[in-house]
C-alpha cells in the first residue's frame, strides 16, 4: 500500500442542492470545512454537488453548467484542502472540449494539488436520469489513487451497480471505494418501491466491500428536486460489509468514521476471495452475452 498509516478518518457529505451553482459551491466548501474540524482527513462530496440534478430533462442550456478541470470548483476545493491539510474527492460536470463532457470525480491532496481524476464509466438513461444526453462515457479506466492517508478509488453513482468496476478498482490497490452519488425516489413510485430500492442500493455496495475486502463510502444528496426525492441514506461500511455510519433520509448530515486500514488485510486473510479467483476462466466477462 502507498501509506504507512494504519488509521484514517473519513468524512462524507450529505447535502441539499439549489439552483445557484455559486451558492452550492460555497455551501459545499463550508461542509467540507466542518468535516475537517471534526477530524476528517479525506472528505468526499456527493455527485454534481455544484448544481441541482439537471439530468431530469434533456436541455442543451444545461451544458452551460460544465466547467474545465482545473476550473472554479477545483480552485475552491484546492484552497480548503491546503488550509485544512486534507484530501478532497469532488464531483464535477467536466467540459473537456466543445461537445465532449464528462461526469468526473477529482482528487485533491493536502497541498491543494490535483492528483487524479476519474470519469464516470457507466452512464444511465432512465426516466429523470437522462445522463447519456450530457455525459461521454469515461475513458480513463478504473483507477486507485495514493493519498497521504490511504489508497482510494473513486467511482460515481451508477457505477455502484457494477461489481466489475469495484473489483478492478480494488485490484488497482484501493483500500477505500468512494461513490459520490445522486440517487432518489420517483415520488409516484416511493410508496410501492421506495424501501426496496434503497435496500438494494445499500446491499449492492456492501457486497462490493465484502467481495473485495475494502471500505466503501457513499455520500448522497438529499431533498426534493422536481419530482425526484433524493433519499440521502449516505453510509460507510467496513470490509466485512458492516455499516459503521449511516445518515437519515430527510436532512443534511456529515458522517465521520475512523477506519483501521489493517482490516483490509485481516479480512482478506480470513476471506481470501482475491486469492481464489479463477482468472483463467473469466474471459467471457468481456462479452455482452454468452450464447
Amino acid at each position: 500500500m502507498a501509506t504507512k498509516h494504519h488509521n484514517v478518518t473519513v468524512g462524507i457529505i450529505q447535502m441539499r442542492c439549489i439552483a445557484s451553482p455559486a451558492a452550492n459551491l460555497i455551501h459545499g466548501v463550508a461542509l467540507v470545512e466542518q468535516a475537517a474540524r471534526r477530524g476528517a482527513q479525506i472528505v468526499c462530496l456527493p455527485e454534481l454537488f455544484r448544481s441541482i440534478y439537471f439530468c431530469q430533462t434533456e436541455d442543451h442550456g444545461q451544458f452551460a453548467l460544465a466547467e474545465p478541470i482545473p476550473g472554479p470548483t477545483t480552485t475552491a476545493l484546492a484552497a480548503v484542502a491546503r488550509k485544512r491539510r486534507i484530501t478532497i474527492v469532488g464531483s464535477i460536470f467536466e467540459k473537456r472540449s466543445a461537445g465532449v463532457y464528462h461526469n468526473t470525480a477529482v482528487i485533491i491532496d493536502p497541498r491543494g494539488k490535483l492528483v487524479g481524476r476519474y470519469r464516470k464509466m457507466h452512464i444511465p438513461d432512465d426516466p429523470l436520469y437522462y445522463e447519456k444526453f450530457y455525459f461521454t462515457p469515461g475513458d480513463l479506466g478504473f483507477q486507485a489513487f495514493p493519498t497521504p492517508r490511504a489508497t482510494i478509488g473513486t467511482l460515481v453513482c451508477w457505477d455502484q451497480w457494477y461489481p466489475e468496476g469495484a473489483r478492478l478498482t480494488a485490484l488497482k490497490g484501493a483500500q477505500i471505494l468512494f461513490y459520490p452519488t445522486a440517487i432518489g425516489w420517483h415520488l409516484r413510485e416511493k410508496k410501492q418501491f421506495g424501501a426496496k430500492q434503497y435496500d438494494a442500493w445499500v446491499t449492492i455496495q456492501r457486497s462490493h466491500a465484502i467481495a473485495n475486502g475494502v471500505f466503501v463510502a457513499a455520500p448522497n444528496r438529499v431533498g426534493r428536486e422536481g419530482t425526484v426525492q433524493f433519499w440521502g441514506g449516505s453510509f460507510i461500511c467496513d470490509p466485512f460489509g458492516e455499516i459503521i455510519a449511516r445518515a437519515g433520509h430527510d436532512k443534511e448530515e456529515i458522517l465521520i468514521a475512523k477506519l483501521d486500514l489493517r482490516q483490509v488485510e485481516v479480512t482478506r486473510q480470513h476471506w481470501p476471495f482475491l486469492r481464489d479467483r479463477r482468472i483463467d476462466a473469466y474471459a467471457g466477462i468481456t462479452h455482452r452475452l454468452l450464447d
